[in-house]
């Protein structure tokens, strides 16, 4: 899979992957299609509004890794790369990492949902904000809190074999217990 780092923010490198590209071009139809049908905006308008969601939806993801990144620095076992692929991003961290106690994966994990948390109640200050301003300004807003609090919090949360939620069962019934051995 090629890879491509993009930038670098507190000695976190974010990477896009090729499927990453392509699934945002289809993210990008498919909220176009959808701002276009549902609140019958004007093709131009519908094609901005997409661009729109899908920049926020990128934004929210690389927030909610940013969460994850935080909390790891404050642990002292730092990530080491955003990957964004297909439509969502993974925190990467070193491979050689000794094994940890769980408190550790649990604070990491936890980042991103608080995170993202946080960005919901922004959202929802926004949407308030917005609603003078015009129906897509209002609706951008909606998505963004919507997104943040259903994907990027609860979302995050449901163990899905991927995800934190997944992160959380796995380590929640080890704390405590001296790490034997990295069972990531």
């Amino acid at each position: 899979m090629k890879t491509r780092t993009l930038f670098s923010v507190m000695g976190v490198n974010v990477q896009l992957t090729q499927p990453g590209v392509i699934s945002t071009v289809g993210l990008w139809l498919i909220f176009t299609l959808a701002s276009w049908r549902l609140l019958s905006l004007t093709i131009i308008e519908a094609i901005i509004a997409g661009a729109a969601a899908t920049f926020l939806h990128w934004f929210s993801e690389f927030l909610h890794q940013l969460g994850h990144a935080l909390a790891a620095r404050r642990v002292g076992y730092p990530m080491q790369r955003i990957r964004m692929w297909y439509v969502l991003a993974a925190g990467l961290y070193p491979k050689d990492e000794p094994a940890l106690p769980a408190e550790i994966h649990i604070k990491r994990a936890v980042g991103g949902p608080a995170a993202s948390l946080v960005l919901s109640v922004i959202g929802l200050l926004l949407v308030g904000a917005t609603r003078p301003f015009g129906e897509i300004l209002y609706d951008l807003a909606l998505f963004f809190t919507l997104e943040n609090f259903f994907i990027f919090f609860i979302g995050a949360l449901i163990p899905l074999g991927f995800n934190d939620g997944s992160t959380l069962l796995t380590w929640w019934p080890k704390r405590g217990q001296t790490p034997i051995s990295d069972d990531r």
